[in-house]
This record gives structure tokens, C-alpha cells and sequence, in this order.
């Protein structure tokens, strides 16, 4: 995917159609920062409402793991595509049909009436959101040069920043007050208003010597990741060395290496693995894996804690998930300032050191702990994130010349989507297998003893409260005791795993980060 270039008189080999408005570019800014909105804050706000879900749908655990992680593997898989779709076919057309897919996938999120159903929704909403992706940078580029292409990206990174903050407490309040449902409804006016923006004011752009995309790399990458996917999360249902679960990691392992070969070979890659030779650009991508395969990925079990085994509403939850947003914008600001004092290496490696150490203080919980155990961690992990995500974009296109930027940030944003995929994966699969064996031990010599599968199986369904009914009076205090106690250990566990993850990143990114790797100053 080459880097978008302006169309019109001056560019050469390019399409554009005509356009009524005097200055088009601000309506192109518009257009894209609505849809871009509703897209990221998709991106926080079905936190919140998995509890509701996993509820009002009687999902099971694995379930709601496939939630998030049909959005985010179909999001990874097809984002370099995408842009090199849109470089072919036209940037403003297939901008169009990725709203038209992310708008109608999401009203049938909002219609589902059971898991699977939900499940494949989200799979569809996450093949428009990567079309949305891809190409929503690609419009600016296009539309904007200068100073004014700065403002442009500039007006877009602090959409993207409000949208992390205010989803959680947007989707908290929608769930509270209506239902979970709307969280996927409210994208329903978005998108028609995005795309009456983008039909009426957008101008058409594409690249007439753009290749056609990799097809072949797709279905091979596509396959591994799901593979991959699938394995990890099945694997907490039935165990590590089930048939199933083997034959599926052989299977990732085959289409990842056949992948490797097709790219190699390919004259017009959707990975261009010599990117992989600059150290910066490795160290980017490492950084943006381990950013989401831990803090992101783990927003999903916090939620789950707040919720489920402390009883907060979605909006009480959302509300105490500003600890980290907050954290997140104060140090954005800081980060950016510093980016110009400092080389990147020192800010995202150190960065992604405070998002581990942030995790390693929420450990620690036990039965009688309650949220407020969790505050110095978030803050200090939302304070890592902020420094992490601004100048993590920068590192992946500024290593390469101009017409490799496009495919250098997808690869990054892909990398982001598959820590997210694989984090939730595989921190569910030790979650769940923690759970069942702490219950086990916790309700070893009590009258709950012959329960421990039916007490796991609740607090991995979410279903503890229709329990509790069933258990005689004198044996609830118990109940409460075990579940808390076990959630908080099954927790504390993966807690650490991630953080791990994380300062591992953080020390390779800051080792592989270089100065001298950047074709132009890494400011911004």
C-alpha cells in the first residue's frame, strides 16, 4: 500500500471527480472525523456492556471473548487490504462501503438474540472498521499538505483521544439507562450522517498504478490469525493439549509459514517483510503488540471484576475508568511536548515500563479488597499509555520513505489488533484455568466443596447472583467469600503475565528505537 498522493492537476496518474464546494478538504476532515468517532469509541465502549451481554444473552465466557476478538481479528486481518483496495478502486468508494458495513453490522449487533449471532455481527463490524481504518488517513493525506495536513492530523489524534475517554462512560450510561443494546444502536444515526457527508462532500482519489491487492497473503494471514485465535480460546474450554486445540496451532503455524513464503516471493506484498530489517520499525511494532496485548486486553477482566464480583453498574464502572483516562490524556499532552526534547526511544520504552509497573500494583486483590485497590495502578498505566500512543504512529511511518508510509503504519495498526486478539485470548485461557483451580482449593473442606465446578463455571459465566439463590442461607457468606477470592486470584495472575508482556516491550522498543533509523525528525 503506497502513501496516498494528492489528485487533481498537479498529480500525475491520478483520478479526481469534481466537486461543487469552494474548499472541499474541511468537509473531508468532517466526514472522516464522524466516522472515525464512531469507530474508536466502538473501540472502548463495549467494554462496559459485556456483563449485560454475557447476562441478557446467557454467554458463556468463551463467548464473550469471541465478542472482542471477532471485532479485533477481522480488523487485523483486512486492514492492509483495505488500503490497497482503496488505492485501486478509489479512496471516497471504498470509505463508503466501510460505513456502509461497520452501520449495518452494527444494527445487527444491536438486533442479536444470541451469542453466535452477536459474535458474527461484530466479525462484520470489525471488516468495515478496517476499511474505515485504512482509509481515513489516506483521505486526509490526500486532501491536505502543509501546515494544514498537520492541523488535519492533529484535529483526527485528538478525536481518537476523546474517544478512548469518553467511551466508557458513554457505553456506561447507554447500558445503565436503556440498554446494551444501544451501544451499538447510537452507531446507527452516526453512520447515515457520515455517509451523507461523505457522498455530498467528499472528492474521489485513487492511485492508477496501484497494485492489486495480495489476495493469496490475506487468506494465509486471515487463517493463521483465526487459527491462532481460536486455539487459545478453546483451549481454556477444554485444555492445552486437546486434538482440537493442537491441530489448530499446527494448523496457524503451517498458514503462518506459508504466509512468510508468499511474501517473500510476491513483487507487491501486503507485508513488506524488508520493513523488518530496520530495527526502529521492529521495536515500533513490538511496542504496539505489547500495548495492547496487556492493558487493553486486560480492560476486558477489570471490567468483568468491577462488575460481576464487586456489582457496579455499567455507568458506576465507566465512571471509575476515568483513573485511567485521565491518565491517558495528561500524559498525551506531556508526550507530545517531550517528543520534541528527547529521542522517541525514551519516551515510549520508559512509557511502556510504567503501563507494567501500573499493572503490577493492581495485584494484590484479594476477597475483601475493593476498587480503590485498583487506582494507583490504572492512573500510573493510563499516564504509560499516554506516553506510549502518540509518538508510536510517528516511529512506524518516519523509518521509511514517503510512498512506504501507508503500508508501515497498517502494519503497525495490525500489530496493535493482534496483541489486542491474542491478549484476550490467551489471558482468558490462564484466567479460566486459574479460576477452576483456586475455587477447588478455596472450597476444599466446606460444605461447598461438591460445588466447586458450578461456582467456577458462575463466576465465569457471570451468573453468581442465580447461585447464591440455590445455596441454603447459612452457606452464602461462604459463597461470596470463595467467588471473590477466587476471581481475585484468577486476576492477580494474569495481572502479572501482562505486565511481564509489557516491560519486556518496553525494554526491547527502548534497545531497538534509534535516532539515526528515521528518514526525517521523529517530532510530533
Amino acid at each position: 500500500m503506497t502513501e496516498p498522493s494528492r489528485t487533481g492537476a498537479a498529480g500525475a496518474g491520478a483520478h479526481r471527480s469534481p466537486h461543487p464546494g469552494a474548499d472541499p478538504k474541511w468537509w473531508t476532515l468532517t466526514a472522516v472525523c464522524v466516522g472515525t468517532f464512531m469507530l474508536l469509541i466502538d473501540l472502548t465502549i463495549v467494554n462496559v456492556a459485556l456483563p449485560d451481554i454475557q447476562a441478557s444473552l446467557r454467554a458463556s465466557f468463551s463467548d464473550v471473548q469471541w465478542v472482542v476478538d471477532a471485532y479485533a481479528l477481522t480488523l487485523a486481518a483486512l486492514l492492509l487490504t483495505a488500503g490497497s483496495l482503496a488505492d485501486l478502486y478509489g479512496r471516497r468508494r471504498v470509505y463508503l462501503v466501510g460505513l456502509v458495513v461497520f452501520t449495518a453490522a452494527s444494527a445487527l449487533c444491536g438486533l442479536a438474540q444470541s451469542p453466535l449471532m452477536l459474535e458474527l455481527s461484530r466479525g462484520l463490524q470489525g471488516i468495515g472498521g478496517a476499511i474505515m481504518f485504512s482509509v481515513s488517513l489516506a483521505l486526509l493525506a490526500n486532501a491536505f499538505r502543509g501546515a494544514e495536513r498537520g492541523v488535519a492530523f492533529g484535529v483526527w489524534g485528538a478525536l481518537a483521544g476523546l474517544a478512548a475517554a469518553v467511551g466508557p462512560i458513554i457505553g456506561g450510561a447507554l447500558v445503565s439507562g436503556l440498554s446494551w443494546r444501544w451501544i451499538f444502536f447510537v452507531n446507527v444515526p452516526v453512520g447515515v450522517v457520515a455517509l451523507a457527508l461523505t457522498m455530498l462532500k467528499v472528492v474521489e482519489s485513487r492511485d492508477e498504478q496501484a497494485a492489486r491487492p495480495d489476495w493469496l497473503g490475506f487468506v494465509t494471514f486471515s487463517g493463521a490469525l483465526a487459527a491462532l485465535i481460536y486455539a487459545l480460546i478453546e483451549a481454556g474450554r477444554s485444555s492445552f493439549t486437546a486434538i482440537v486445540v493442537i491441530a489448530c496451532f499446527a494448523a496457524a503455524a503451517v498458514l503462518l509459514i506459508a504466509f512468510l513464503l508468499i511474501e517473500i516471493r510476491s513483487s507487491h506484498p501486503m507485508f513488506e517483510l524488508r520493513l523488518f530489517r530496520v530495527p526502529t520499525f521492529v521495536g515500533g511494532d513490538i511496542a504496539a503488540f505489547g500495548l495492547s496485548f496487556s492493558i487493553f486486553a486486560m480492560l476486558l477482566y477489570v471490567v468483568l471484576y468491577l462488575q460481576n464480583v464487586l456489582g457496579y453498574t455499567a455507568l458506576q464502572t465507566g465512571v471509575r475508568l476515568l483513573v485511567l483516562s485521565g491518565g491517558v490524556l495528561v500524559a498525551s499532552l506531556v508526550a507530545g511536548w517531550l517528543s520534541e526534547k528527547v529521542p522517541i526511544r525514551a519516551i515510549v520504552g520508559p512509557g511502556l515500563v510504567l503501563v507494567g509497573v501500573g499493572l503490577l500494583l493492581m495485584r494484590g486483590l484479594t476477597a475483601a479488597s475493593s476498587w480503590t485497590h485498583l487506582i494507583p495502578g490504572l492512573i500510573l498505566a493510563g499516564v504509560g499509555v499516554g506516553f506510549v500512543n502518540p509518538p508510536l504512529a510517528s516511529t512506524a511511518v518516519g523509518v521509511v520513505e514517503p510512498r512506504r508510509s501507508g503500508m508501515a503504519s497498517g502494519i503497525n495498526l495490525t500489530f496493535r489488533q493482534v496483541g489486542l486478539a491474542t491478549g484476550v485470548a490467551l489471558l482468558g485461557t490462564l484466567f479460566a484455568n486459574r479460576l477452576t483451580t483456586v475455587v477447588q482449593t478455596q472450597a476444599a473442606g466446606t460444605p461447598l466443596a461438591g460445588h466447586s465446578a458450578e461456582i467456577a463455571a458462575a463466576l465465569r459465566s457471570g451468573s453468581v447472583s442465580r447461585l447464591f439463590a440455590t445455596v441454603p442461607p447459612q452457606q452464602r457468606g461462604q459463597l461470596v467469600e470463595i467467588a471473590r477470592g477466587s476471581f481475585a486470584s484468577a486476576l492477580n495472575e494474569i495481572l502479572l503475565l501482562a505486565a511481564i508482556v509489557t516491560i519486556v516491550a518496553g525494554v526491547l522498543s527502548f534497545l531497538m528505537i534509534r535516532s539515526k533509523d528515521f528518514v526525517s525528525p521523529p517530532h510530533g
